[in-house]
């Protein structure tokens, strides 16, 4: 039994000594710790979870974003996405391709562009007219979906309620009232 754990042991540190790790030049990817591009720093591609990226500089490719914001103070040249955080855009700033934003905030400052289309889902917008879009609106307010989980929520309330209701009346039909004293 040993010497086969041992084998097992060996080809395994064999497959992990001949393993290469991933690497791409320029990309950021974050897990827990934010991004941070600087002024007249460049990144390519930008992936964050649970963390924050702020592009003070310029990102070449995506940014994305799971459980965190997204600042972009110039440009990002390809598109932005976050899910379950916000976006904000300071003025002047540029997105090339699409902005994409689920279940959080997009604040977008004066005279951004945005390339192509723009899509908020269950979230909200903030951005004065002078935000130029290229391609589609698509906004999805939050209460468009709240309203439906609400009335399925007060319906499953309803639904317990009367079965603990007629559980409680079975109950007390099998049960002698008032119960007898007990005999000494």
């Amino acid at each position: 039994m040993s010497r086969r754990l041992f084998t097992c042991l060996l080809v395994a540190g064999a497959f992990a000594l001949a393993a290469l790790p991933a690497h791409a030049d320029r990309d950021a990817v974050q897990f827990f710790s934010d991004i941070n591009v600087p002024p007249g720093a460049t990144v390519h591609d930008a992936v964050c979870f649970f963390c924050s990226v702020n592009v003070e500089g310029t990102a070449d490719n995506d940014i994305v974003v799971f459980f965190g914001n997204v600042h972009i103070a110039s440009h990002a040249n390809h598109d932005v996405v976050s899910f379950f955080g916000n976006v904000r855009a300071d003025d002047n700033a540029t997105i090339s391709h699409d902005l994409v934003n689920f279940f959080g905030m997009i604040r977008l400052g004066h005279n951004v562009s945005v390339g192509n289309d723009m899509v908020a889902m269950f979230s909200g917008v903030s951005a004065p007219g002078s935000v130029s879009v290229g391609g589609d609106r698509v906004f999805q307010p939050g209460w468009v979906l709240l309203i439906p989980l609400c009335i399925l929520g007060c319906l499953f309330y309803f639904l317990v309620s009367v079965v603990r209701n007629y559980r409680y009346r079975q109950m007390m039909a099998n049960y002698p009232f008032p119960p007898p004293p007990p005999h000494l």
